[in-house]
């Protein structure tokens, strides 16, 4: 039975390297690119390759001018094209540039196609300047789209964060900040070396013996690929293992949404930080959108739920990446709805509430994370205190919050 496998990133190099390295690890396998950069001409390349070469080539035209519909629109046919001859083991989707994998994997899950892997490539002495880049896609030749508005940052920190599984390409200009900064920012990934260009897997000995210094990772909840599987075989590259590992798509949706997202925890290693902020007092509007600019250069990467006190019952979704912030209507908080609507809530959503619940305010609350290199803890918490309502205007009561000016009408495009 066919198996699929997505390998994505912004990291081109070191996106080929691990598709090559599957290629070369499975037998039976062939890797799918669709090549978006020729959408200006109004289509857009897809090749299939094996270890040896290309196989085929050919052209799929633009849908409603956007390059990814012609991407979703071409995929799944060659794929079950694959899959009725009979004769590949394992094809990899290897993903244009800024392609992002969640929607990737969401088509193939869609057409009961075996999603065995999502995959994302990583360098990771380009973690932190891929973070920090602000630049539109659009800027730096790689949107997907006219209308594409997404940037470097925020594109690469979807990339990075979806994925259960990084596969890390040898990098004589990483450190052990560098290595710090990416198990913070995904915690719960399984990281696997690609190798070196040798067939043994032992190509980077840095990573293994960064590995050998830190407990295991890579075996945390939804979404995640396990080290082992069906198809394990002893002396396999642990990247090809990793690619017939499971992924559950519904699980790695979960994982993300705002509402139940798994954040990082606590850390402090390598001169790299995450402060967890978890608090139970909604903010004053005005004073946090005062803050913005300065809570958004305090950190790398932030992101996260909150709660304004002139919309005490809308949960808000904070994303900040390469210093600019998405904040996003994520829908009610559950203490909101009445009982009777709790049974049209998905069961995780009801257990990520259920964690965080207040006998006075329910779900409602401040769960933001922020990870850095150089984080200055103490200035970040005292900034975000400050932000909060004051104790007279707590006690003031929500219908006197809801009065207070609506600061983040325009963000929110009320």
């Amino acid at each position: 039975m066919l198996s699929v496998a997505i390998v994505g990133g912004l990291h081109a190099d070191a996106r080929r390297a691990a598709v090559d390295r599957l290629l070369a690890e499975v037998p039976g396998s062939v890797a799918l690119h669709h090549d978006l950069a020729t959408a200006v001409q109004g289509t857009v390349v897809r090749t299939v390759r094996d270890r040896t070469g290309i196989v085929s080539a050919g052209e799929a035209p633009l849908v409603n001018d956007c390059a990814c519909c012609a991407l979703r629109e071409d995929l799944v046919p060659e794929l079950e094209r694959l899959a009725e001859d009979g004769l590949t083991r394992l094809a990899v989707v290897e993903l244009w540039d800024s392609v992002e994998p969640k929607a990737m994997a969401e088509v193939v899950a869609s057409a009961d196609l075996r999603l065995t892997a999502v995959i994302t490539a990583v360098d990771p002495a380009l973690v932190l300047p891929y973070l920090g880049n602000g630049d539109d896609l659009a800027d730096a030749g790689l949107a997907a789209a006219a209308t594409d508005q997404r940037t470097v940052a925020d594109t690469f920190a979807r990339q990075l964060e979806y994925a259960p599984v990084l596969a890390l390409a040898t990098s004589e200009d990483a450190d052990d900040e560098d290595r710090a900064l990416l198990a913070q920012l995904h915690p719960t990934a399984r990281q696997v070396p690609i190798g070196d260009g040798d067939l043994s897997g032992r190509g980077d000995r840095d990573w293994e013996s960064w590995f050998e210094r830190r407990p295991a990772e890579g075996q945390g909840p939804a979404g995640q690929a396990g080290l082992a599987s069906a198809d394990s075989e002893p002396g396999r590259h642990p990247l090809a293992e990793a690619a017939f590992g499971g992924f559950d798509v519904e699980a790695a949706a979960a994982a993300q949404h705002p509402a139940c997202a798994l954040l990082p925890a606590e850390a402090d290693e390598c001169g790299v930080a995450t402060l967890v902020w978890h608090r139970r007092r909604p903010f004053h509007p005005e004073r946090l959108y005062a803050a913005l600019e300065d809570l958004c250069c305090a950190a790398a990467r932030s992101r996260g739920r909150f709660w304004l006190a002139d919309r005490p019952d809308t949960l808000l979704h904070w994303d900040a990446a390469g210093g600019a912030l998405c904040v996003e209507n994520a829908g009610p908080w559950l203490a909101s709805l009445p009982d009777a609507a709790w049974e049209l809530v998905p069961p995780v959503r009801r257990a990520a509430a259920a964690l965080d619940w207040h006998p006075e305010h329910g779900d409602c609350c401040q769960h933001l994370v922020f990870t850095s290199p150089g984080l200055d803890r103490d200035g970040l918490e005292l900034l975000l205190e400050s932000c909060l309502l004051t104790d007279a205007e707590y006690a003031a009561g929500r219908t006197a919050w809801k009065q207070l000016p609506p600061a983040f009408d325009s963000l929110l495009e009320v």
